[in-house]
């Protein structure tokens, strides 16, 4: 009788102890699915309701109906990738103030439910290097009419940030255009050396866009070089062509300093003058 309580009582233990570790693995298998469904997720963009379009003036606008959509769906439907930016683009957009009493109760809770206190609003911070580059490269090209400029797409409304040689008429804080609410639409894809024009105005362009990992693409560098400046104005005499270039290679410092290869600069020391010169 001991004998078989004891055998009994031997398989409980052991099916408690099997029992324990089922749970165990089933408990580590199911909160590693949530803590990847936490973490990744779909792009805001992807969703229909994208909280801004395009006016017919192509410029972004920040529409409340389709953030309303989107706060809706994402207390419904777990996203932390795209309900956490809808909340950093609320946030800049100070979508508390446009929303009516009901629905700031619902916004408290996509709020809390997706740790909105946590998204600080430090997307300027990340950009503080990108403006300092931006500001650099625009400096060291003054009055050639090559503009370089940094978007700040986290808020589309007022996303001019850092603006250098003002071609095309524009101001901080100004919001973007459709072009780069399509950049951020389209992901992947760079947009380089592409030509404008407006009306009589003529621009060569490159944007470059700027990625972040858990916001994907939050600012853009856009070089915009006006063309009938350069075609209308420094073309026309042999002086401001030697004006715009002067100030094309105008320099603040000088430093004793090797950038050239090993070949590259036994050759300059023998008297080559630039990459292509073929006479050494």
């Amino acid at each position: 009788m001991i004998k078989a309580l004891q055998s009994e009582l031997g398989i409980n233990v052991i099916a408690s102890i099997i029992a324990s570790a089922v749970f165990l693995v089933v408990g580590f298998v199911w909160g590693k699915y949530k803590e990847r469904r936490r973490k990744f997720g779909r792009n805001l963009e992807e969703y229909d309701f994208y909280p801004f379009t395009v006016t017919r003036e192509n410029f972004g606008e920040f529409n409340l109906n389709n953030f309303r959509l989107g706060m809706h769906y994402f207390l419904k439907n777990e996203d932390h990738t795209a309900a956490r930016q809808l909340i950093f683009i609320g946030e800049q957009n100070n979508v508390r103030a446009q929303l009516e009493p009901t629905e700031q109760k619902v916004y408290a809770q996509l709020f809390e439910k997706y740790k909105g206190k946590t998204i600080a609003d430090d997307t300027h911070e990340f950009l503080e290097n990108y403006e300092r580059i931006v500001r650099l490269i625009g400096k060291s090209f003054p009055n050639t009419g090559i503009e370089i400029l940094l978007h700040n797409l986290a808020d589309p409304a007022h996303s001019l940030i850092t603006l250098e040689n003002n071609a095309t008429g524009r101001h901080l804080r100004d919001g973007t255009t459709n072009l780069l609410i399509d950049l951020k639409r389209r992901e992947n894809e760079d947009k380089l050396n592409y030509e404008l024009n407006i009306g009589a105005r003529k621009f060569k362009c490159t944007t470059i866009p700027i990625k972040r990992k858990e916001f994907g693409i939050v600012g853009a560098i856009c070089i915009n070089i006006d063309a009938n400046y350069i075609t209308d104005e420094v073309l026309r005499d042999q002086q401001r062509i030697e004006t715009w270039f002067r100030n094309f290679l105008r320099i603040d410092m000088q430093l004793d300093e090797n950038i050239l290869s090993k070949d590259e600069y036994a050759k300059a020391l023998k008297g080559k003058r630039h990459f292509k010169d073929e006479t050494v």
